[in-house]
């Protein structure tokens, strides 16, 4: 068996063009089908992980989809604000163990600017137990005190001290930036490979003193020029949202329903989880129809595969002659050529995931900072081990064709081939 293992090898070697433009066939194919499985399972550990140990994301009356995907990924645009005293009536309801209010709305070159307290710092958790550290510096406390997240930090090439101008709206490229009042960069977050690295962070009053002097959301005039700031007139009349954390498991059900029915201000409030799911439920559609094509691909690579050991045939009809004038069986030519098809199957497959896991590893930080989609390296599923198994037996059946051929081929009919 080992001697005909190194015929296979040799044969295969001595066509390598072909050899190889088959296994590269059959691992573009294999890369399409896995990587659809390994991007949606590690886009589903990243979704899942970026949130902990919050019971209820609350925003204005809309879709639970999109005020999850605003707020928590930076995905989209709340539909719109609350009021501060609806957020202070459950603020404060004895139910509530914490909450973390969020004004969002600006931005620093794309970056989204996020406007909150203390409570973000002490009460955000990630990947289970894991909770925000500042690798530099300390938590914005002043006026005009802003923290960056990782990315941004790195991305920018910024440090503590740095003067920044934010700007209004979230485009990355604004028309209207805040050039009256600069912000220092007081600390930087350490990473997290969540949406949190992807942003800055500045208080609430910070918030409120860059936009002093607008009427309702409208800058000052060209050429008027703004009113002097006057930080005792500050105040928060509205946000964007605000995560919540209840006393008890048991309460959670009964506050959103509270506040889903809250008549002071429309309101709607929504179980991270389970959001996450109505997001899955929406994709599964899509994931299959990639799955299908996926699936068609590695049918054509692995035909490829069958096409190119039988119409090799011919020339190696000689090759077969000799191989059974030096002593080797029917059975042996038929096992030589079934070893051939299932080491290019195999190989071809190793390549994919492996070429799978490459891509992933190198893209998802070009995927998490252009897209904000979270990715998340994830092992081998048992999926793909059937795709693995399955591409590999599948080779080794559609080998039997052309080892079928071999077999029938006679000495003499070799030994005359042309």
């Amino acid at each position: 068996m080992k001697t005909l293992f190194r015929l296979a090898f040799k044969s295969l070697r001595s066509r390598a063009l072909t050899t190889t433009l088959t296994i590269f066939s059959i691992a573009l194919s294999m890369m399409l089908l896995v990587g659809v499985d390994r991007l949606r399972d590690a886009a589903k550990a990243g979704f899942s992980g970026t949130l902990s140990h919050t019971d209820l994301i609350v925003g204005a009356r809309g879709g639970g989809l999109p005020l999850l995907l605003s707020s928590i990924f930076h995905i989209g645009n709340a539909s719109n604000n609350i009021s501060w005293e609806s957020y202070q009536h459950f603020a404060h309801h004895p139910a509530v163990a914490w909450t973390i209010p969020i004004t969002m709305g600006d931005s620093f070159h794309g970056y989204r600017v996020i406007a909150t307290d203390d409570n973000f710092y002490a009460h955000y958790h990630y990947r289970g137990n894991k909770s925000l550290v500042l690798s530099q510096g300390h938590a914005s406390q002043e006026l005009f005190d802003i923290t960056l997240g990782a990315d941004v930090a790195s991305r920018l090439n910024l440090g503590l001290g740095a003067k920044i101008v934010l700007a209004h709206g979230i485009e990355e490229k604004s028309i209207l930036k805040h050039d009256t009042t600069p912000f220092t960069v007081v600390g930087i977050l350490a990473p997290t490979a969540t949406p949190v690295d992807r942003a800055v962070y500045i208080t609430l009053l910070g918030e409120e003193a860059m936009h002093y002097g607008w009427e309702n959301g409208t800058p000052p005039a060209i050429g008027e020029e703004p009113p002097p700031l006057d930080p005792s007139k500050l105040k928060v009349d509205v946000i964007t949202c605000f995560l919540l954390g209840a006393k008890s498991r048991m309460s959670t059900l009964y506050l959103q329903r509270e506040i889903n029915t809250y008549k002071a201000e429309p309101l709607t409030s929504i179980i991270p989880a389970y959001t996450l799911q109505e997001l899955w439920s929406l994709l599964d559609y899509a994931d299959t129809a990639l799955s299908l094509v996926s699936g068609a691909v590695l049918v054509v690579g692995l035909l490829a595969m069958l096409i190119a050991l039988y119409t090799a045939l011919n020339e190696r009809r000689r090759e077969i002659a000799i191989l059974r004038a030096v002593g080797l069986h029917a059975r042996q030519i038929f096992t030589l050529f079934l070893m051939e098809s299932t080491l290019i199957a195999t190989v071809g497959t190793v390549v994919g995931i492996g070429a799978v896991y490459l891509l992933l590893f190198l893209l998802r930080g070009v995927i998490e900072s252009h897209f904000g989609l979270p990715i998340e390296l994830v092992g081998l599923s048992t999926r793909v081990e059937i795709y693995a198994v399955a591409t590999i037996v599948c080779g080794a059946l559609l080998g039997t064709i052309p080892a079928m051929r071999a077999y029938r081929n006679s000495l003499v009919d070799g030994l005359n081939a042309q």
